[in-house]
């Protein structure tokens, strides 16, 4: 099968990319190569015979056209997102552009596309769209997970961009026939992630004895997913997902922030054992603007229909990904001096007493 994957240079796409190449796929890889974005994380199947890279924005349409004219790909991939919370309370303008008009010139050249193929080829031919849990909103502690039928409710600029995505996804599809599955995600952890987002961030703090951001009292609640099983997961909704649908995928390991924050710096001390307590690096600071309190997914759908679940348990994952970082300062270290995330990952590490 060759797979156009949008969005394939960022985190999640270039798992995707790395599991669909493994599996003997061709992937076409299309990306516009914004700040989270980076080549390097595919460094290992750049020079794969059956991988191209095209650096189009999927804003351009005539662009777009010319990559399925050129490439004659048999499904689509959809990951092409901006993803970051905060940025979309800051720059909301960003998320519209990308998430919604993105998505809509995508579909209309995927449409365009499908409808000139030869019948058989339309058999055979799928249009994976991958949104996000936030798109549901936020739930109560004791509330019940969030299902596939779960009205949408989203809090942020970033969550109301996706959920009008998914809107458009399934339009396309009752209205012109698209033939089209829809995932919504819990958060993803593991190697290659941007170092903006939470656990790269605890992880490098706290290598570098620097305070640790923790939003609030840390309460909020999120179910974390190994990227490596979500882009398994991914693949296999494209392959033998029911078209029209939406399958949910979760980690099955929901833990508060702070929890989550105390885990990593637990790991970090075990790795490192030089008798500092790295949690002692924990910081309060403002909460963010309309935090959600909780997300969580009932996953039984794709457990049940095509036989998934995670296979990375608990904190092995964890303990995996802090490894990662710090094998791998070659990755981070230039994209932590390309951008500014507070007080700079790694510049003067401080020298904390335990006392």
């Amino acid at each position: 099968m060759k797979i156009l994957v949008t969005g394939g240079a960022g985190f999640i796409g270039s798992a995707v990319i790395r599991r669909a190449l493994g599996a003997g796929h061709s992937v076409v890889n299309v990306d516009c190569l914004t700040y989270a974005a980076n080549l390097a994380n595919l460094a290992a199947v750049a020079e794969t015979e059956n991988y191209s890279f095209e650096q189009i924005d999927i804003c351009d349409i005539g662009a777009l056209k010319s990559v399925f004219t050129q490439h004659q790909p048999d499904a689509v991939m959809h990951l092409a997102a901006e993803s970051h919370v905060d940025r979309s309370i800051d720059g909301p303008g960003a998320f519209i552009q990308t998430n919604v008009i993105g998505t809509f010139n995508l579909l209309q050249v995927a449409r365009s596309y499908f409808e000139a193929l030869p019948k058989e080829r339309q058999e055979r031919f799928r249009f994976h769209h991958i949104s996000t849990d936030e798109v549901y909103g936020d739930l109560d502690v004791d509330d019940p997970a969030f299902e596939e039928t779960t009205a949408y409710d989203p809090s942020s600029p970033y969550s109301a961009s996706k959920a009008a995505s998914d809107h458009l996804v399934r339009a396309w599809s009752r209205t012109f026939g698209l033939p089209v599955v829809i995932t919504n995600c819990s958060n993803n952890y593991g190697p290659y992630q941007f170092p903006e987002k939470l656990i790269p961030v605890v992880i490098l703090k706290a290598l570098h004895r620097q305070d640790i951001p923790v939003y609030g009292t840390g309460e909020n609640i999120r179910d974390w997913l190994y990227v490596d099983d979500h882009a398994d997961a991914l693949l296999l909704v494209l392959q033998k997902g029911r078209l029209g649908e939406t399958y949910n995928i979760g980690g099955n390991n929901e833990r508060t922030n702070l929890e989550l924050v105390h885990t990593l710096c637990g790991l970090v001390d075990e790795k490192l054992d030089n008798g500092f307590f790295h949690a002692s690096l924990i910081t309060f600071v403002n909460d963010r603007p309309g935090h959600d309190r909780r997300y969580a997914v009932n996953a039984d759908k794709i457990k049940t229909e095509l036989g998934w679940t995670p296979s990375v348990e608990w904190d092995e994952g964890f303990k995996d990904t802090l490894n990662w970082y710090i094998d791998n300062e070659a990755w981070w270290r230039p994209l932590v001096k390309a951008n500014q995330f507070g007080q700079r990952i790694g510049d003067k590490p401080r020298t904390v007493s335990n006392a």
